[in-house]
């Protein structure tokens, strides 16, 4: 079962071994959400991640889980002074007051996009009319830092009040929710989510 997990040829970004990588890569990068919680929890993710790895913040997850209440973004909008200042002591988290205060204001917004729209999911899904784009990118191909369409969708989180949610970030989140399917193709996913979607 190890050899058959190393044998297996996937995006050259987690090509390193590192076991919370490839687990992370196989089951859930690039697969599409449709679930606001764990919408609201990847898009707090991302926010932290800013500046830092992504292993940081993949170790760092289920720490995360327990100081946000498990992401539930009406719990998480109630936070008050004194909840985030408790945060701000918590080393399980990375420890940036911006990023803490914009999680909790971020919460905000999240629950008034999901009274206009009707949830999250509807909103994020609207801007590729509810079908993932698929990127054919080869292992050699360079992946984008940003797009045009992660450029629409920054600006529009942001008039809308969301914090730490600049282009490249929301790419890179477009990616992990399945948005975007940027799978190279020599990744032995990519087939899959392309016959799947």
């Amino acid at each position: 079962m190890k050899h058959e997990r190393a044998a297996k040829r996937r995006c050259r970004w987690v090509r390193d071994g590192d076991p919370e990588y490839i687990r992370y890569h196989d089951k859930e990068w690039g697969r599409p959400v449709h679930d606001d919680r764990l919408l609201f929890e990847m898009l707090t993710l991302e926010g932290a991640q800013a500046g830092l790895s992504w292993l940081t913040i993949l170790r760092k997850r289920a720490n995360y889980r327990k100081a946000f209440a498990g992401f539930d973004p009406k719990k998480v909008a109630r936070f008050d002074a004194a909840r985030q200042a408790a945060l701000l002591r918590n080393p399980g988290i990375v420890r940036n007051r911006l990023k803490i205060g914009s999680a909790v204001s971020n919460a905000c917004v999240f629950l008034k996009v999901q009274r206009e729209f009707g949830s999250f999911d509807r909103y994020l899904w609207a801007f590729v009319q509810g079908r993932p784009v698929i990127n054919r990118l080869r292992a050699r191909d360079g992946v984008p830092a940003r797009t045009a369409l992660s450029d629409q969708i920054s600006k529009d989180l942001a008039k809308r009040g969301f914090r730490f949610v600049g282009s490249t970030i929301i790419y890179a989140y477009l990616q992990a929710v399945g948005v975007v399917n940027d799978h190279a193709r020599d990744c032995f996913l990519y087939r899959r989510r392309v016959r799947a979607q």
